[in-house]
């Protein structure tokens, strides 16, 4: 999926943005400096300190490299996204204002919030993929249903007697889980939580009997048999937790996959060289060893997509998700 740059045209270009640097130094007014003559802007839609926060932290540092400029991280968390969404949606189209755009942002607020303050469509250009983040159904670790198996036949024989835990409503956790029990003709008990951690907690304090938890939030949790996994939501088994069964295989759901994913996003009238220049140095990033090995430790799979390869990943996503949210009647506003 790499968007692969060879490093001989890398340095053409940038020889060429130096000699279009030197060309405004002789003619003052003629052009604009080359692209970056500032520090760029990032804007992550979450609080400092989490996996998001983390992920564009590490790909900053990497990218100011090959750009020559500071990319400087602006949390600004809230609304389902909808606050650091609606500030990069207002931004001026020039390059120094990018946004972590995940499927919350771009696929499911379309769908949960009827006066949404952005539109993906209109509002944003892809600069390509990030990350995903691999989804994992757990058991408290004293729980009588010892496998998915169980937990399925209870859901089916019992609807609505499994009580589980996920970060909020309509989030890729509470979405993926409620995918399956339509698909399945299963029932469960949705318990929304404030955060991936506070489910989490109540997960190993026994308050719920399952949850939806991520490879980021419960990595440690559940190698440390804190709590129990039974499936994961990925395409194919996690490398983490090779005896644990995909939701497709255990219920036999072909082609059943859920994920949590992350892109990079600029505003819609960002200019196609700028754009092009973020992608490439987003693409160098991606490909750095050391960024893929602490992508590994954090518990995400790298995601580097070509623009056009995250469209097709959002027009592949709304065809599943944005029925799934109609018709069980959420709305968030």
């Amino acid at each position: 999926m790499q968007n692969a740059v060879a490093p001989s045209c890398r340095a053409l270009s940038r020889r060429s943005l130096a000699l279009a640097g030197m060309s405004t130094a002789l003619w003052p007014g003629l052009a604009r400096a080359a692209y970056p003559d500032a520090p760029v802007k990032w804007i992550v839609a979450y609080a400092a300190g989490g996996g998001s926060d983390t992920l564009a932290r590490l790909l900053a540092v990497r990218m100011a490299e090959g750009l020559g400029k500071p990319v400087v991280i602006d949390n600004r968390p809230g609304a389902a996204t909808n606050i650091g969404a609606e500030a990069a949606a207002r931004a001026a189209p020039d390059g120094y204002t990018l946004l972590t755009a995940d499927n919350g942002t771009l696929v499911f607020n379309p769908a949960l919030f009827r006066h949404l303050p952005y539109d993906p469509d209109k509002d944003f250009r892809p600069v390509g993929g990030i990350a995903r983040f691999h989804l994992v159904l757990a058991v408290k670790k004293d729980s009588a249903l010892r496998d998915f198996d169980a937990l399925l036949t209870q859901g089916k024989n019992r609807p609505g007697s499994i009580d589980y835990a996920s970060p909020g409503l309509g989030s890729p956790h509470h979405l993926a889980m409620e995918r399956l029990a339509r698909s399945a003709g299963a029932r469960f008990n949705h318990v929304p939580y404030r955060g991936a951690a506070p489910a989490l907690n109540d997960l190993l304090a026994g308050v719920v009997e399952a949850a939806v938890t991520d490879t980021v939030a419960g990595g440690e949790a559940l190698r440390s048999g804190m709590a129990r996994p039974v499936a994961v939501f990925s395409a194919s088994r996690h490398p983490g937790f090779p005896d644990l069964p995909t939701v497709a295989e255990a219920a036999g759901l072909e082609k059943f996959e859920a994920y949590a994913w992350q892109s990079l996003m600029v505003p819609r009238a960002t200019p196609d060289a700028v754009a092009a220049r973020l992608t490439a140095e987003l693409d160098t990033a991606l490909a750095d060893p050391a960024i893929q090995r602490r992508f590994r430790e954090i518990g995400v799979e790298p995601l580097p997509a070509t623009p056009q390869e995250v469209q097709a990943i959002l027009a592949a996503d709304r065809a599943v998700w944005v029925p799934l949210i109609r018709g069980l009647g959420i709305a968030l506003d």
